[in-house]
């Protein structure tokens, strides 16, 4: 399995964030990479585990249109502007106050694109996530260029990120900008399945009103899991994306069987189901975001299971890693993944 990371990760490290009223240490920290690279390098099949260089595919938010302009360059100038010290929000716009001016100053800037409070940035976050964002771009492009499987190994995630606000500790959108790069570069259609424990509000934005992606979503159910507010069953899409999305929220401890269960029920049950995401996701190319957080009951057993289900799709795979805040385990879970994904037979 070729993996893709970049160092730069490393430069993007909150400090502090403000969780249930308190400022604490943050739970998306560089020891997370750590983990996950001494896990690879320790695999009994490291010898097929090696490392790409990331490339730059191209300028984030003017190429493609999942971010925008106007955030894209906001982000980049708040960071800069934050210096050393992690700057957090004063304030949070929301469209219900009818608010549309974009404040000057740094604090009512970031809150203006930001939907929360635990999401820090600092002097090198761009830094960070632009190198993110182009790790998974690369891998896509290999996939592209013909290899069966590449892992992307991103920090920060991203998949919270929409075209226009960050959060859950996402500033761009990794997994949608790969996917998007597959499409521009003649990918009929992509296949994005976020198995990550929380919703993926920010690829589901993105893809909402799309036909070119379909974006499918195992999560922990809104009712009482982060983001909350995204990533109820009767989310479909519109426009022409109607039937492009598809989510199955799930109750804490929800087992293995079950949700295998719920999948297929779910597929026979809705006749647009049935004839739509249930064969496109078995036609065209998946594009997955992988591992769960630290709030998830799924057993270290079950990310072999992962890693083999996927594999038996039989279809070209880039796998971008997104959340898995449990750090002491983080690196054998990953390793799981994409050790039974690379010893199923194609």
């Amino acid at each position: 399995m070729i993996f893709v990371y970049s160092p730069l990760h490393a430069r993007h490290d909150g400090g502090k964030e403000l969780y249930r009223g308190e400022f604490v240490p943050t739970f998306e920290t560089p020891a997370r990479v750590d983990h996950i690279l001494a896990a690879l390098q320790a695999g009994h099949d490291s010898s097929r585990r090696r490392r790409a260089n990331f490339r730059n595919p191209g300028c984030i938010g003017s190429t493609t249109p999942i971010s925008s302009n106007s955030c894209a360059r906001r982000l980049r100038a708040g960071m800069r502007r934050a210096a050393k010290a992690a700057c957090c929000r004063a304030a949070f716009r929301r469209a219900a106050c009818g608010a549309t001016r974009k404040p000057a100053g740094i604090s009512g800037s970031m809150g203006y694109y930001a939907f929360d409070a635990s999401t820090p940035i600092m002097e090198g976050t761009w830094d960070a996530a632009l190198a993110a964002a182009h790790s998974a771009m690369t891998a896509a492009a290999m996939v592209r260029e013909g290899k069966s499987a590449v892992y992307a190994l991103c920090r920060p995630p991203g998949h919270h990120a929409s075209t226009s606000v960050y959060g859950g500790y996402c500033y761009l959108n990794n997994a949608a900008l790969a996917a998007q790069y597959l499409i521009d570069e003649g990918c009929g259609r992509v296949a994005l399945l976020d198995i990550d424990y929380h919703h993926g509000n920010g690829s589901q934005e993105i893809f909402w009103e799309r036909d070119d992606v379909l974006f499918v979503s195992l999560h922990g159910t809104p009712d009482s899991e982060y983001p909350y507010f995204l990533g109820y069953a009767d989310e479909r899409g519109a426009g022409r994306g109607a039937g492009y999305t598809l989510n199955l929220p799930l109750p804490l401890g929800t087992g293995w069987d079950s949700v295998r269960g719920r999948a297929r029920r779910r597929a026979r049950s809705d006749r647009p189901l049935r004839a739509g995401c249930a064969r496109r996701i078995a036609r065209r190319r998946l594009h997955s975001n992988e591992t769960r957080s630290a709030v998830s009951s799924s057993p270290p057993r079950h990310y072999p299971l992962i890693g083999s289900r996927l594999a038996g799709l039989g279809l070209p795979t880039v796998l971008v890693q997104e959340g898995g805040y449990a750090v002491a385990e983080i690196g054998a879970n990953v390793a799981g993944v994409l050790g039974a994904f690379a010893a199923r037979p194609a």
